[in-house]
């Protein structure tokens, strides 16, 4: 639903991605909340200051040419108010002022084969580096199976290390044992995993290869039972970041068996003046209030005296509805059930009309516990930079503490989003479907897909690859064009396979250009 919708402005929430996603798992969500949105602009993010001495403005956001946020929630963004109501932040005690100023950091230039080497050697990898379109590989030969790195060229360097089986070659299979198809993630061995201090001693030569030996290094998850999964937050400029992780697997035998991050090392570039965390804790809760009832059907209305709804079922996750006789559909109400008015009849209970935030009750408070200065990834005029911000630690009462992390820069320096109106119905063109979230699967390549649909439509998802990102496309068709359907909003469930794991490379929305937090 519109700001305009709501009665007020609202300013876009991005969801933050970060960069190893494929290696994160579970805890909670990350927000990124910026002050504008657009799409890619002129010189939103330019390496050098105006004539007069002052920085560029900052054009945060989708900048892939994309419609831009305008107004509302961002596409695909898990509503950081958290619901109708809302969500205020609250610090449990003093705030830092933090510093007067400072630098965007991008990183520049093209990945050498010197660089993907030094990287392979700190992983074990032997082999030359061999340059196919963008992207460097080390890759075993033969069957495809051992270990392989993919390295992008192009700056910031995303990589992803991996180990493959190849595929099974005649009937090579054990009678009673699944073969793996080829080209598919070696599984674990089994066994215990390693401690936390011998997986961050195993880890150790990878970060350093990287610069990144001053990272803020967390080992406590495990995967599979078996498997240590160690992810390094680096040190930039003195400052500590998000969303801009390394990722590493360690088996139970201390080898590295999956990997993925950055390889080229951000630099300083134009200093911005910013706010202390006080102004931008103030400035999320305004962002944060509640906006009320959201969904593609906006208010329910009453069916039509004599119509139906169409027929059909729409994917629910996680659900076992009743009365469709399988988990994740919902059969949508046909002639002779209670729900459906008989023809003439009038339509019983009456339709409760739309509620305004303020009939929602107050908001809900969540304390925040501590705030640090640092930088964020974030996307600037198409380029994925670290920009200055807080980073907020709220402490829910009911669920696991999680980072919601608020740009810095003053709102001035901030370009204003670029908006595109909306298709019209005269021309034909259906507004595009957002999509909510994602989540990877074990091999990295089978993405779960999450969007909000309607039961009068059918739902399919492509997925868009490069070795700089996945963009994810909606594609909509009308279940029963010749059929009256009641516009009843619902989460739709879809997967879709990559060609080559998912490893660093951010999931962003394909018709909006936003990314696409992961669950």
């Amino acid at each position: 639903m519109s700001g305009t919708e709501n009665g007020r402005r609202r300013r876009t929430l991005l969801a933050a991605s970060v960069a190893a996603g494929v290696l994160l798992a579970g805890g909670g969500g990350v927000y990124l909340a910026t002050a504008a949105s657009g799409d890619g602009g002129a010189d939103g993010a330019s390496r050098a200051a105006d004539a007069d001495g002052s920085p560029p403005p900052l054009r945060l956001g989708a900048g892939d040419g994309g419609t831009g946020g305008g107004p509302g929630i961002a596409p695909g963004e898990p509503d950081p108010g958290g619901g109708p109501r809302g969500t205020v932040y609250k610090a449990k005690g003093p705030l830092p002022q933090g510093p007067s100023s400072a630098a965007v950091h991008r990183p520049e230039g093209l990945v050498t084969s010197a660089e993907v080497t030094r990287l392979a050697d700190a992983l074990g990898l032997s082999g030359r580096p061999v340059l196919t379109g963008d992207v460097w590989s080390i890759a075993p030969e033969k069957d495809g199976s051992g270990p392989r790195l993919d390295v992008a060229r192009k700056a910031p360097g995303n990589w992803t290390y991996s180990w493959y089986e190849g595929g099974p070659i005649g009937d090579t299979c054990l009678k009673g044992k699944a073969c793996p198809p080829p080209g598919e993630t070696k599984p674990s061995r089994g066994g215990s995993p390693v401690s936390e201090a011998a997986a961050r001693a195993a880890v150790a030569p990878v970060l350093k290869a990287l610069g990144q030996d001053d990272a803020k290094v967390a080992a406590g998850q495990v995967m599979n039972g078996s498997v240590r999964v160690v992810n390094a937050e680096p040190v930039v400029g003195g400052l500590p970041t998000y969303g801009w992780s390394t990722g590493l697997h360690v088996e139970p035998d201390g080898r590295i068996s999956g990997g993925s991050g950055m390889l080229k090392e951000p630099a300083g570039g134009a200093s911005y003046p910013v706010v202390g965390a006080a102004k931008a804790l103030a400035e999320l809760n305004e962002d944060s209030e509640g906006t009320g009832p959201i969904g593609i059907g906006g208010c329910a209305t009453p069916v039509p005296n004599g119509e139906r709804p169409g027929a059909g079922t729409a994917e629910v996750p996680g659900a076992e509805v009743p009365g469709s006789g399988k988990p994740g559909t919902a059969d949508v109400p046909s002639a002779g059930k209670p729900e459906v008015p008989s023809a003439g009849k009038p339509t019983g209970e009456p339709v409760p009309p739309c509620q305004s935030p303020a009939d929602q009750g107050p908001p809900a408070e969540v304390p925040v516990t501590g705030a640090v200065f640092g930088l964020a990834a974030q996307d600037v005029d198409g380029e994925r930079l670290l920009v200055p911000a807080w980073l907020f630690t709220a402490d829910p009462a009911d669920t696991a503490p999680y980072t919601v992390v608020r740009t810095a820069v003053e709102e001035r320096y901030l370009a204003p989003p670029v908006t595109t109106p909306p298709p019209s119905s005269e021309d034909g063109t259906a507004p595009a479907r957002q999509v909510q979230s994602y989540k990877a699967g074990d091999d990295g390549r089978t993405l779960t897909v999450a969007f909000w649909g309607g039961v009068c439509s059918t739902y399919a998802v492509t997925a868009e690859q490069t070795p700089e990102r996945v963009a994810l496309r909606i594609e909509e068709s009308p279940a029963d064009p010749d059929r009256m359907c009641v516009a009843v909003a619902v989460e739709i469930v879809k997967t879709v396979t990559l060609d080559a794991p998912l490893g660093s490379r951010p999931v962003v929305d394909a018709a909006s250009g936003e990314t696409v937090p992961r669950r």
